[in-house]
């Protein structure tokens, strides 16, 4: 997990130097811990999810559950403190940036962990049915999204100007398996039976394109917290 990775924290206001006032240091650094905490539930949910669906694990899915309702009270928490910091705090510019994009990358992660729940329950649907030929290019794709959210944790914690870029290019790989998983699903001909299982796989698909495009906003937040400069 990527807090017990980085117990030592580079602090973008150790970096930087701008955070004067000792209990605003404080506040920053507990925030960021915050963060980083929420951060690992996002990533064992999305795990979850993927066992779920691919080892067909139905205690997964009631982990899930749990682990939901962790993360959304750490989005609501986090929401507000960082609000109360901007309100009751003369911040600088800089300050500001920090915040602000603490916001907008929490809500990524908020909406990561919905997906992951998501595709438990997509998971559970599918249990009824024979695996899909398609099967082992989703197992493929979803591997691939819990890596670039991985990455985008480990450039949080390490603040790495350069994870935008990095991770931006693996969501190019994401794109090209949805495009062409898609077109598979959508041309499929000669269908025994119901057509909920392909409905399914659709859904699940476009959920895994949605998970990648978060975790490709965080590493851009990170990148835009750290350069000032919007990628």
């Amino acid at each position: 997990m990527v807090i017990n990775n980085h117990i030592s924290l580079r602090l973008f206001a150790d970096k930087h130097n701008s955070f004067s006032v000792p209990s605003l240091r404080r506040n920053i650094r507990r925030l960021e811990q915050d963060i980083l905490r929420m951060g690992t539930l996002v990533e064992e949910s999305f795990r979850l999810s993927h066992q779920c669906l691919f080892a067909r694990n139905l205690d997964a899915a009631n982990k899930i559950s749990v682990i939901e309702k962790q993360i959304d009270r750490y989005y609501r928490q986090i929401e507000l403190d960082c609000v109360s910091l901007m309100a009751t705090r003369p911040l600088v510019a800089r300050q500001l940036r920090l915040l602000s994009a603490y916001m907008q990358l929490v809500r990524d992660l908020e909406r990561i962990g919905d997906y992951a729940q998501d595709i438990s329950e997509i998971a559970l649907k599918l249990f009824s049915y024979p695996p899909h030929p398609s099967t082992k290019e989703i197992e493929v794709m979803s591997n691939h999204a819990q890596l670039m959210l991985a990455t985008s944790l480990v450039a949080l914690a390490d603040l790495d100007a350069e994870a935008g870029e990095k991770v931006k290019h693996l969501d190019d790989t994401i794109d090209r398996a949805y495009d062409r998983l898609y077109a598979t699903l959508a041309q499929q001909r000669d269908i025994k039976g119901v057509v909920e299982p392909i409905l399914l796989l659709g859904l699940l698909i476009r959920h895994l394109e949605r998970m990648a495009d978060h975790a490709t906003n965080i590493a851009q937040r990170v990148s835009y917290i750290v350069t000032g400069n919007r990628g």
